[in-house]
């Protein structure tokens, strides 16, 4: 069980509730990546052409060197050790740096209230949550360009991001995260004034 599992469904963690050493990879990774560096060779921060480089990278495709130095400074920062992972694990790392520079990281709302706030429509969401496999991968860039669209509809990679990383490896822990997403998008919707 992760950290954040135990809390309540409304109240997802954060990075000032946790000590540095209970903080989520992800939430560590979301701080280095969305926060700029203040100056050259900064560890809390990375530069414009870094986040540029991550804001390009297709995580399916062939990484080009200075994407592959972006993503492994942000996640040594981030205190994950990439030097060992197999090459599903650096794919799955890299589209969640690619989202996070893409569309930033928003912890305040379940990613499912996020979708609903974005006008994303129901079939949408159903896809991104029944889609497995090379399905799920290419509907995930999809969705982060219509977020990343949508003024300060930032998503909670706290949701996306255990996703991506179990979906195809622990499906009973993906499908927790998806019936989390989908319930929190369904009530969303439920509770929007019908016209």
């Amino acid at each position: 069980m992760s950290a954040h599992d135990a809390d309540p469904p409304d109240q997802p963690p954060t990075a000032e509730n946790l000590s540095p050493k209970q903080e989520s990879p992800i939430s560590r990774l979301a701080r280095i990546i969305t926060k700029a560096a203040r100056f050259q060779g900064d560890a809390h921060g990375l530069d414009n052409g870094e986040h540029a480089a991550l804001a390009r990278l297709d995580p399916d495709a062939e990484f080009r060197p200075h994407q592959i130095a972006a993503l492994s400074r942000a996640l040594v920062y981030a205190d994950l050790e990439p030097e060992n992972w197999q090459a599903d694990t650096w794919r799955r790392w890299a589209m969640i740096a690619h989202g996070m520079a893409l569309a930033g990281h928003d912890h305040s709302r379940r990613l499912g209230q996020q979708l609903s706030a974005a006008g994303v429509s129901e079939s949408r969401v159903t896809k991104l949550l029944t889609a497995r496999g090379d399905a799920f991968r290419q509907l995930v860039p999809r969705l982060l360009r219509l977020l990343a669209s949508k003024e300060g509809q930032a998503p909670n990679w706290f949701d996306l991001g255990d996703l991506i990383l179990n979906q195809g490896r622990d499906e009973q822990a993906a499908e927790t995260i998806r019936l989390r997403i989908a319930g929190s998008f369904f009530s969303a919707e439920a509770k929007k004034p019908k016209h």
